[in-house]
């Protein structure tokens, strides 16, 4: 799994925090991790220069070998603390995902039996 980080021209991030969220990253999607391609971490500070609350943002895009990718987002007054809550997103938006489409209730279908006529 690839995990790329970015951000925009108003925030930095250094190589211990990109090695931080690589490292979280893998560790709360390795259940997925033979399903996921690449990870793209996207931050962005939404206020640039002025004073606020929730201004970073963080962007988390999981994409999959043959399947649609995964995006969520997340805002904070942190970096970190808008990375953590984008991670867990994506956690529970892949949980859920993976539950959907691994799920097969009751047993085998009917379709396939035959169909006979005249039961008394």
């Amino acid at each position: 799994m690839q995990i790329q980080v970015h951000t925009d021209k108003n925030m930095t991030v250094s190589d211990a925090m990109a090695e931080r969220i690589g490292d979280d990253l893998e560790s709360a999607l390795s259940r997925f991790s033979d399903e996921i391609t690449r990870i793209e971490v996207h931050f962005s500070d939404e206020n640039a220069g002025g004073s606020g609350g929730s201004d970073k943002r963080c962007m988390i895009e999981a994409r999959f070998a043959g399947a649609r990718p995964a995006a969520v987002t997340h805002h904070a007054a942190a970096a970190g603390e808008a990375c953590s809550g984008a991670v867990h997103r994506l956690k529970a938006l892949l949980g859920s995902r993976y539950e959907r489409s691994h799920s097969h209730k009751g047993g085998d279908s009917i379709r396939h039996l035959e169909v006979r006529e005249g039961l008394s």
